[in-house]
């Protein structure tokens, strides 16, 4: 996540219309009956380098509301607390933890998985997210998945 993102509210009839085929991509394959990115691509009318390129910063406004689970993922350096600090980061953000999976590190970094609902949460999802970054040993953060 970019420490300079910024996020804007914009109706979608002014954007080109590669957005909203993305989202179309989006929503073809979270129903599941079309599981290949290549196929749900094709159905949608735009390329795979397209809908790679936005994937990750285009989302359907009901998607970012209050009140959804959201799966963060972290790369750290294998010392300890640091898990602990990024739990203290998440509760000081008034998150509710869902799930945490933290993996065995491998040469020194671990990757971790923390799934929070955010009904509750006192700052925005970015705010939390970077001030998670600013711990030592967080090599990268970033959201996975939004539910």
């Amino acid at each position: 996540m970019d420490k300079n993102s910024t996020y804007l509210l914009v109706d979608a009839s002014v954007l080109p219309e590669v957005f909203s085929k993305v989202i179309e991509v989006k929503k073809i394959l979270s129903r599941g009956r079309i599981k290949a990115v290549n196929e749900a691509v094709k159905e949608a009318g735009i390329s795979r380098s397209a809908y790679y390129k936005y994937k990750d910063f285009i989302f359907p406004f009901y998607e970012t509301s209050r009140g959804r689970v959201i799966t963060l993922f972290f790369v750290v350096e294998d010392f300890s607390g640091i898990l602990s600090s990024i739990i203290n980061k998440i509760a000081l953000a008034k998150a509710n933890i869902i799930t945490i999976n933290q993996n065995v590190p491998i040469n020194g970094l671990a990757d971790i998985t923390i799934s929070i609902e955010t009904a509750g949460m006192t700052m925005e999802i970015r705010e939390m997210m970077e001030s998670i970054g600013t711990i030592d040993g967080v090599r990268r953060q970033e959201i996975l998945a939004r539910d």
